[in-house]
């Protein structure tokens, strides 16, 4: 992004974002860290018993990188895969690890129709009720100043969340 000139002053730039896989906290993780480019972390998760456990490595990786700088989290966004009880599970993942549940988005085929169409859901239809959420939840994100250093899970915890809302027997 540098190479892009993305941090240029010309640029005059509010927000940066980075997507990075959350299966392990790599490299891609941790350089905006290392470089300071990276102060509010927000975990995009599911329901999804996988997706937890990185989300949860990922909050490893930010204690790692706290004590070091100004590194904080911000809070976890929940990508709806309507898991049973994803909603309340989720705002219960986001407590134990010391957090919030910033936003929760829904689960929509508009999504799909935007993507085929090569356009954000925003771009494809404005009006849609999917794209309030997107507004809604930078807004959520824009307004935030809850920033914590999150209180990782051992697995134990985490198995023993998604038992009690259903997810394993």
């Amino acid at each position: 992004m540098e190479q892009l000139g993305a941090y240029s002053d010309t640029e005059k730039l509010d927000y940066v974002f980075y997507d990075v896989l959350g299966d392990v906290v790599c490299g891609g993780f941790a350089m905006p860290i290392r470089e300071g480019k990276a102060q509010e972390i927000y975990i995009v998760v599911s329901g999804e018993m996988m997706a937890m456990y990185a989300a949860n490595n990922i909050c490893k990786g930010i204690v790692k990188f706290a004590e070091g700088g100004g590194v904080r989290l911000g809070g976890i966004i929940c990508n709806s895969r309507k898991v049973d009880n994803e909603e309340q599970m989720i705002r219960a993942f986001a407590e134990t690890l010391g957090t919030q549940m910033i936003y929760f988005v829904p689960r929509d085929n508009m999504v799909q129709r935007a993507e085929i169409n090569r356009k954000t859901v925003i771009e494809y239809d404005p009006a849609a009720g999917q794209a309030d959420h997107y507004r809604n939840l930078s807004r959520a994100i824009d307004q935030n100043t809850n920033f914590v250093v999150p209180n990782p899970m051992t697995q134990d915890v985490l198995e023993k969340l998604l038992i009690d809302y259903g997810i394993a027997s």
